[in-house]
């Protein structure tokens, strides 16, 4: 009986209940929101690390089945060395201490938990893209030393300018929300140094034509496009880094932008295709959708949700352009269109805050009634990154060429990279495709 009462709760008379004080429940408010806001960004990363599956489909279904081993293995690479790189140095290089504004570092081995994790991710998704833009070619060797180098130098040092709170770009009012030129431009201008670099390939480009090379797998670069769209929620939506109360209602809102620009960006590609081309074209249609996500990840803070879809048809209708141009006036050979999609666009996106972004009810573009200092201040920002990715490229790239050099050979293209560069095929057996 002894034992059975001292296992009873202890009773707490009404006299001993002291009520809580405004300082006790702003406490418990902001420990609550602490936890939401963490699990938050877990999620988000979780659905950003997502988005490698959705490039690994997009790529692979966009150029031919003989290289598709090779564009699941740079997938693969991209988020191994980006994880360890990012860990080792990049996020010290991103957010460590500045004196300057321009350079960061704390040390090795910095950053934890749900940060370091969703700020891993947004590095891999910047060495990714420049994968599809130079498949088919390529020595995977050459690419791993790049993977290595765009993770864990070019990325996370000028991230660092805006990102890291007291960088230059981000004391001069320099607004990227998400991303559209810290990680799709510095993306897409390395995918264009790296392209140029390489050259076309084998066929391509026959007496001053361009010759279509289409890829094996429309649906499956279709399915990958539904899987980026997935992942950007996350990618953009946990780029609000918090969770509860009025960070709940902007991160929601990020959201809603974040597919609705979308949405106009894969209509506008898909209208002016039929107009163009007589007929929809789907792969520009995906590259479209693409588009208005890049369209809307720098301004989907500051942008409302009219000023969202008008982001995303313009850059719908500016990626079909942009394609077409580089591949038929400037005979560069993207082979999925990335340069267009993240860089050219990722420009477009970060200008646009310029034009007609908002804080809160105020405009702060040209024609809302902000003036041109913020389009000033965001041209500066996209010309910066515009400048490092480009120049940090060539000289990585150019070094790469000249010693071991970044092409397979002839006959290694012509036969395909899975086999010499891997050892074994994706699509092993003869294959009938119903002609």
């Amino acid at each position: 009986m002894d034992n059975f009462l001292t296992i009873l709760p202890t009773i707490i008379t009404p006299q001993e209940v002291v009520p809580a004080t405004t300082k006790d429940i702003e406490a418990a408010v902001n420990a609550i929101n602490t936890d939401l806001g963490m699990l938050w960004m877990l999620l988000s990363g979780i659905l950003v690390f997502f988005m490698q599956a959705g490039f690994t489909l997009v790529e692979s279904g966009m150029t031919r089945s003989k290289n598709a081993v090779n564009i699941a293995m740079k997938n693969i690479l991209d988020i191994c060395v980006g994880s360890l790189t990012y860990w080792l140095v990049g996020y010290s290089l991103m957010y460590g201490d500045t004196s300057n504004g321009w350079f960061f570092w704390s040390g090795l081995f910095q950053g934890e938990g749900a940060d370091l994790f969703f700020q891993t991710m947004f590095a891999a998704t910047a060495a990714t893209i420049v994968s599809g833009a130079i498949a088919g070619r390529t020595k995977y060797s050459t690419y791993i030393i790049f993977s290595l180098v765009m993770t864990a130098v070019i990325y996370p040092i000028s991230g660092g300018w805006q990102w890291q709170g007291e960088g230059w770009l981000t004391k001069l009012g320099f607004i990227d929300f998400a991303g559209s030129s810290i990680v799709h431009s510095v993306g897409g201008w390395a995918a264009l140094v790296a392209a140029i670099l390489v050259g076309p390939r084998i066929g391509k480009f026959v007496d001053g034509k361009v010759i279509p090379i289409p890829g094996h797998n429309q649906i499956m670069a279709t399915l990958g496009v539904f899987i980026l769209w997935l992942g950007w929620f996350g990618f953009n939506g946990g780029s609000q880094l918090a969770w509860g109360g009025a960070d709940a209602i902007g991160a929601s809102n990020v959201v809603l932008i974040t597919n609705l620009s979308a949405a106009a960006g894969g209509l506008a590609a898909l209208i002016t295709t039929w107009i163009w081309y007589g007929k929809p074209h789907l792969a520009q249609t995906l590259n479209g959708a693409l588009a208005g996500l890049v369209s809307i990840t720098a301004g989907c803070g500051n942008m409302s949700c009219g000023g969202a879809v008008l982001a995303g048809l313009i850059g719908g209708v500016l990626v079909v352009i942009s394609i077409e141009f580089i591949e038929k006036k400037l005979k560069i050979d993207d082979a999925i269109g990335a340069v267009s999609v993240h860089g050219v666009v990722g420009a477009w996106g970060t200008l646009v805050i310029g034009l007609w972004g908002i804080d809160g009810d105020k405009g702060i573009g040209l024609f809302n009634g902000g003036g041109a200092s913020q389009l000033g201040t965001q041209a500066i920002g996209v010309l910066a990154y515009a400048v490092w990715a480009i120049v940090l490229s060539f000289i990585v790239l150019y070094t790469l060429k000249k010693t071991i050099g970044l092409r397979v050979s002839a006959e290694v293209e012509e036969k395909r990279l899975d086999l010499s560069e891997h050892g074994t095929i994706a699509y092993p057996g003869k294959r009938d495709r119903g002609e």
